[in-house]
């Protein structure tokens, strides 16, 4: 299972060695993120390292998943009460539809919510410190930390499964 942990690097500068230190013990690009205030971010930061997630993907399956859920109760019980005239068929339907406005709310709820890391820390961003947020295994972690404790960095309290990611 891989997770991501959050590390601080002071400036852009000790980010960067931090980055340089990934990637040389081969992590790769896509596992390796940046967060930082938004003029930093345009600035200083390349683009393959911004981490500009927010709870989108997630909530979209959620949201299927309940709307499906939800529709499909719909339809079966409309199915049940034979004057309104409704097929397997048509319940089928109803809960294709129900998937469809869960995936389609909850995606746009969770559009808007902002990545969690940035939340947590947003008085350090604030403070023009870099987050460097890598995703690796539970092994992998263990040899890369003091990686990047070396590079400047300090690891901050933040772990979560990225499974979905």
């Amino acid at each position: 299972m891989r997770t991501k942990h959050v590390f601080l690097a002071r400036d852009v500068d000790v980010a960067a060695r931090a980055v340089g230190a990934l990637r040389q013990a081969g992590v790769a690009d896509e596992d390796i993120a940046l967060i930082a205030r938004s003029d930093l971010e345009m600035q200083a930061i390349p683009e393959e390292f911004r981490e500009s997630r927010t709870d989108f993907m997630p909530a979209a399956v959620k949201g299927a998943l309940g709307g499906g859920a939800t529709g499909l109760v719909a339809g079966l019980v409309a199915v049940a009460i034979p004057p309104l005239g409704v097929t397997l068929a048509g319940a089928a339907a109803i809960a294709a539809v129900g998937a469809a406005a869960g995936t389609w709310s909850a995606a746009l709820m969770g559009s808007a919510l902002p990545d969690p890391v940035r939340q947590q820390f947003e008085d350090e961003v604030k403070a023009g410190r870099v987050l460097v947020v890598v995703d690796a295994s539970v092994e992998d972690h263990a040899k890369l930390e003091p990686l990047l404790v070396q590079a400047g960095t300090r690891r901050l309290a933040f772990e979560e499964s990225s499974q979905m990611t």
